[in-house]
């Protein structure tokens, strides 16, 4: 009877959300996988054309008038919804925070098409952050159909997000933890068991097309030494450095663009599709998100200068791709750089002397999480991104080593998460929209013991109709993102609506009233 009993009160929540969860997933895994092919198919045959560009080359003219026809179809389809632009991870980033509301079906089939439009012609943008988006469009719109709250939405939503990673990469884990790390910030008990059970779900409909064998299945035939873990060190550093690097370069571009006045932001990309056929014409073998140069490291490892070649090509190119706005990701170009990276420091090291050369391997490994938790600022997803991706479990402790050291240093240089700092530029614009043309500026001082000294931009919550524009700090002015650090003597510049300004200023002044001491 105590057993009846027991069953007859058993909470059904979590069991709900689960099967949920492996809905979300099996459908987005179908979404996603279809999506995957249609892009593997379509870098197939556009290889094949460059190849009988050789043989044809007046064919280019034909691949010319075409391109500019492909960035015509992507440019009107893009207009129609502009949230579709880039990776889309910052998009469902500011879905699950409540700052962007999207219509799902949408969004669903304009990524889709366009995703596929803009990157089978060998651009170097990624499929997981579309593939992302993609996923978070189905559990909308499943939550949608099932006449869920809010709440409930914000769940699937999110729990659609981690299979469309998982599915894009066959990473489960590292999609789930993608999601509580990198965008959903949160590892409630509801969120982190659906977004699994739909990362689970979208792996196995994904390797049912795609097989078992892990995507970046590296083979490497020693692990590496305890004695050699101070390079490790030095090799996280470096990253790091080029991953701030990465980051000033790419928040950049949309200003660059921004000088092609005669060109709309949605027909941008018809630069790099134009820019992209001397590539695919002469360097057919860098073109793609980077899957194949990856691979191709463990095959034959290149001399240093045509690794460098390659690694500022991909770079250069990288950034004229994603700041174009076609939609398409970043995730795997940036590991494809963290993994030139490594194998340009690791045959340095190994002309040194410094460490022997059956180590170069391992230091592409380790290179590309180290660039990626630079980068994103997400350490525990590339760690184990990177084990599932290449599928062996040897390499976690250099793998956290590497990671951690890159995140250290950019950090230290004042880097924030891409992603974040991506959807704060989305957020910046739409709110100055909103705001009236009648706007004005507050100049508000962080004095010492203030409620907002030592506080993240994020954990205050600032007043209605205004914006943090920026922050002055001695001689410098920083532009504010979610992780900057208020510190007494900053002086915030604040934008808010002239008629609104003495209520901001109230509000700022109720926010410092009470000591931080009294506080905690």
């Amino acid at each position: 009877m105590a057993f009846w009993r027991q069953i007859k009160h058993f909470d059904t929540t979590r069991f709900k959300f689960i099967l949920k969860g492996l809905l979300i997933g099996l459908v987005s895994g179908i979404v996603v996988s279809f999506f995957r092919l249609a892009i593997e198919i379509g870098l197939q045959k556009t290889l094949r054309l460059y190849q009988w560009l050789h043989v044809h080359p007046m064919g280019i003219l034909g691949l010319i008038i075409a391109s500019i026809i492909l960035a015509f179809i992507i440019g009107v389809i893009v207009k129609g919804e502009p949230n579709i632009m880039g990776s889309g991870i910052p998009q469902v980033e500011g879905q699950l925070a409540g700052d962007i509301a999207l219509p799902w079906w949408s969004i669903l089939w304009r990524k889709f098409t366009t995703g596929i439009l803009g990157i089978a012609p060998g651009l170097f943008l990624g499929r997981e952050g579309p593939s992302i988006q993609l996923g978070a469009a189905v559990g909308q719109g499943i939550a949608t159909k099932l006449g869920r709250s809010d709440s409930e939405k914000r769940i699937m939503l999110a729990s659609g997000a981690a299979a469309g990673l998982s599915a894009a990469f066959s990473a489960p884990i590292a999609g789930t933890l993608f999601v509580l790390e990198e965008i959903y910030h949160n590892f409630s008990p509801l969120i982190w068991m659906t977004s699994l059970a739909s990362a689970i779900a979208a792996d196995f409909v994904s390797l049912n097309f795609f097989g078992l064998t892990p995507v970046l299945h590296i083979q490497y035939s020693h692990s590496f030494p305890l004695a050699l873990y101070w390079q490790l060190i030095l090799l996280g550093a470096i990253l790091g450095v080029f991953g701030y690097l990465y980051q000033c370069v790419l928040l950049a571009m949309p200003g660059w663009y921004s000088h092609l006045k005669w060109l709309p932001r949605s027909f941008q990309g018809v630069v790099p599709l134009l820019l992209v056929i001397p590539l695919g014409y002469f360097w057919p073998q860098t073109l793609g998100g980077g899957n194949a140069v990856i691979l191709g490291l463990a095959v034959k490892l290149p001399p240093f200068w045509p690794l460098l070649a390659l690694f500022l090509i991909r770079f250069i190119f990288s950034m004229i791709s994603y700041g174009s706005g076609l939609p398409g990701g970043i995730f795997l170009p940036i590991l494809t750089l963290g993994a030139l990276l490594g194998a340009l420091l690791g045959t340095l090291f190994a002309s040194w002397q410094w460490m022997p050369q059956v180590y170069i391997m391992n230091f592409v490994i380790f290179a590309m999480a180290g660039y990626f938790a630079g980068i994103g600022k997400a350490p525990f997803t590339a760690i184990l991104l990177i084990t599932e991706m290449v599928g062996d479990l040897r390499h976690l402790m250099p793998l956290a080593v590497v990671s951690l050291v890159a995140y250290v240093v950019v950090d230290l240089l004042g880097g924030a998460p891409i992603y974040e700092s991506l959807l704060a530029r989305l957020n910046f614009g739409r709110k100055l929209n909103q705001m009236s043309r009648k706007n004005d500026r507050l100049e508000f001082p962080v004095f010492a013991g203030s409620a907002l000294e030592d506080k993240q931009v994020r954990d205050v919550k600032w007043p209605h109709s205004s914006l943090l524009i920026a922050v002055r700090r001695q001689n410098r002015v920083l532009i504010p993102h979610g992780d900057t650090l208020l510190r007494a003597g900053d002086t915030l510049i604040v934008l808010m609506p002239h008629a609104k300004r003495g209520a901001v200023r109230r509000r700022l002044r109720q926010i410092t009233a009470t000591s931080k001491n009294l506080q905690t």
